[in-house]
């Protein structure tokens, strides 16, 4: 089976790109399941229920989440009944949200879906290793699919979650960074990896948010309004084969689609 797991979707650009562009995506390149990480698809931090819907109606399987998850508070009522959307696997068990994502593909095969957030340059949580484990030892034993959001700051902090899960889970993705890392690779035990798959948003910008605004703040220590920026919207994502049958990864390729890719793609499922 072939997944399409989508960067940081960054305010309404990043939403939109991922509306305009992702069933022509799916048509495509024969996609039988999309996850995307929406911490920051309501204005730059956060989600809402009604952005939740959109990003569904898109062609979003499920959905993951990092530290921005509480940002806006009536997500709550998605996070207790939806059943495609995670908080991070290590934040506290009485934490509003699902540690564990079990969702059929196109092609009906379950995949398993956890989020765990980094401890290095990050908010204190509890540790993403034992809350791999305890996650891991729910899954079905006939659910061979299972993807890892890894929410974190430090490459190397991915790394050893990359080697820790190896051969364990079918891929873990890093995302929180907004940089695309060129390291994707299968590691030995046939777990695809890496580090960062990218943002989804504005490239034109500050990790999504307005040059000027960030560079006052940062040069002066003035506060500013960080506003979601508008130039040079892409949408960045990595694409996993994965042997169902074994849940080992077979290949992994980086994406990263433009505004004018966006619109071919919109034509082309329209065409479908």
């Amino acid at each position: 089976m072939r997944i399409l797991h989508i960067g940081d979707i960054v305010g309404k650009p990043g939403r939109q790109i991922v509306v305009h562009a992702l069933k022509g995506l799916i048509a495509r390149e024969k996609l039988d399941f999309v996850v995307a990480n929406a911490e920051n698809a309501a204005a730059g931090s956060g989600l809402t229920p009604v952005q939740y819907e959109e990003l569904v109606a898109a062609g979003v399987d499920c959905i993951t989440l990092g530290d921005h998850i509480y940002r806006r508070k009536e997500i709550g009522r998605i996070l207790q009944t939806k059943p495609n959307i995670v908080k991070p696997a290590n934040y506290p068990a009485d934490a509003v949200g699902k540690d564990l994502a079990m969702v059929k593909s196109r092609r009906g095969v379950s995949v398993a879906v956890l989020s765990l957030m980094g401890r290095v340059f990050m908010r204190p949580v509890d540790c993403p290793f034992q809350a791999a484990d305890r996650v891991l030892a729910r899954i079905p034993a006939d659910t061979k699919v299972i993807l890892v959001d890894f929410h974190a700051e430090a490459t190397s902090d991915k790394q050893l979650m990359g080697r820790f899960l190896d051969g364990r889970v079918s891929s873990v993705l890093g995302t929180h960074t907004h940089v695309t890392t060129a390291d994707e690779q299968i590691l030995p035990g046939g777990t695809a990896f890496q580090c960062d798959i990218g943002m989804t948003g504005p490239f034109e910008s500050i990790l999504g948010r307005r040059i000027e605004r960030v560079m006052e703040t940062t040069r002066t220590f003035n506060p500013t309004e960080f506003e979601v920026a508008s130039g040079d919207v892409r949408l960045s994502a990595t694409i996993v084969d994965i042997d169902e049958s074994t849940g080992r990864a077979t290949a992994i390729r980086r994406l990263s689609v433009n505004e004018v890719e966006a619109r071919q793609l919109a034509d082309l499922a329209t065409l479908k």
